[in-house]
């Protein structure tokens, strides 16, 4: 491969990964997908339809990481998810902040970009916000002490801190077939319930869960090259972190402001997961102008725009520390049958949880 077709297999594999996100954007507004909302309508009225959208959809990335790695189409111990250290401390903490985050924010990543697309304002501002503390978690002064204290409490797993190396299936087909039974085993255990049947949760899961399976076959193999012409290494182009990415909205949305704020340096290359940010964004506009539901949205209140900016931060912090957001570990990081995913969730719901139920006693407090 000459460095001429490697540029243009880059802006192949980045033309790909901005439609599979305008689509992801699209269905996403017009489906009102929300894992926040989901835990919410649970919290508040015991509804477990968007949890089944949810679910519906994390099964079938799942499915589809497990067929893609069984078919040699990519390789599972090069995702970004693919670690020997379990985070525990770090993946359990960053979840709780960015699940108690998002609920004081109205939504995650992923659910600040879509509302941002149709107009609304505060989440703009979570968005920018959110990604000024991730990248200060990333590289600036909070990554400091991070590196410093909460990265060292970590569990060291031979083979890989894995479900599937955890329960004995050690081996990349071992892996990719674990991952498709459990996977088959999870969707037919949804689908037992009627609420999970359900035409519109069934197809608002299908469909963004298939997103999710193409976003891996985009940066797995298509845009994987075995030898760059320049370094003889291999390589996944469009990658951030030179590993095979998904879906992940903290991270992300951080690049790409810096990527704005330095877009002169020729060093910033634009990556897969910058893009996924301006898909997101444009599908959700698309969406909003062509339904005529686009409508700017601002704060009324300096308690509102307070609960959103604490909120914002709390994502952008407890984002980068959990190593992923509702998306980036919650269905991509599920996908891979990841044990960080895991713990992950497990802070990210508690904290939702938490802040739902302190946030439903101010209210109560309120209406006395």
């Amino acid at each position: 491969m000459t460095i001429i077709e490697l540029q243009y297999l880059t802006y192949q594999v980045l033309a790909c990964s901005f439609v599979v996100s305008y689509l992801l954007g699209f269905i996403v507004h017009r489906s009102h997908f929300c894992t926040m909302g989901a835990i919410a309508d649970i919290f508040l009225m015991q509804d477990w339809a968007r949890a089944y959208q949810w679910m519906t959809a994390t099964g079938l990335a799942m499915l589809g990481f497990g067929m893609l790695s069984v078919g040699g189409l990519i390789d599972p111990t090069k995702t970004l998810y693919a670690s020997a250290k379990w985070y525990w401390a770090s993946t359990l903490t960053g979840g709780f902040l960015f699940g108690f985050g998002m609920v004081l924010s109205s939504g995650c990543g992923l659910k600040s970009l879509v509302r941002a697309g149709a107009g609304n304002l505060k989440s703009l501002v979570v968005l920018i916000v959110m990604g000024s503390f991730a990248f200060m978690t990333i590289k600036g002064v909070f990554a400091v002490i991070r590196v410093a204290t909460i990265d060292h409490l970590a569990v060291n797993i031979s083979g890989g801190a894995n479900w599937a190396n955890l329960l004995g299936f050690a081996s990349v087909d071992q892996w990719g077939w674990f991952a498709i039974a459990s996977s088959v085993l999870f969707l037919v255990a949804i689908l037992c319930f009627k609420k999970a049947r359900e035409s519109s949760n069934l197809i608002t899961g299908l469909l963004i869960g298939s997103l999710f399976v193409g976003i891996w076959w985009v940066g797995g193999y298509m845009g994987h090259v075995a030898e760059h012409p320049d370094t003889l290494e291999e390589v996944f182009v469009g990658s951030k972190s030179g590993r095979i990415e998904a879906f992940s909205f903290v991270g992300p949305v951080a690049y790409f402001w810096n990527w704005l704020e330095f877009y002169s340096d020729k060093s910033n290359l634009l990556s897969t997961g910058v893009i996924s940010v301006i898909g997101v964004f444009t599908g959700s506009l698309t969406s909003a102008l062509t339904n005529s539901t686009f409508k700017w949205e601002g704060f009324s209140q300096n308690e509102d725009m307070g609960f959103h900016l604490s909120g914002a931060v709390m994502m952008g912090i407890g984002g980068v520390l959990a190593l992923g957001c509702t998306v980036g570990q919650g269905i991509s990081g599920l996908s891979t049958l990841s044990l960080n995913a895991s713990t992950a969730l497990l802070g990210i719901i508690s904290g939702a949880w938490i802040s739902l139920s302190l946030r439903s006693n101010i209210v109560d407090c309120k209406t006395i």
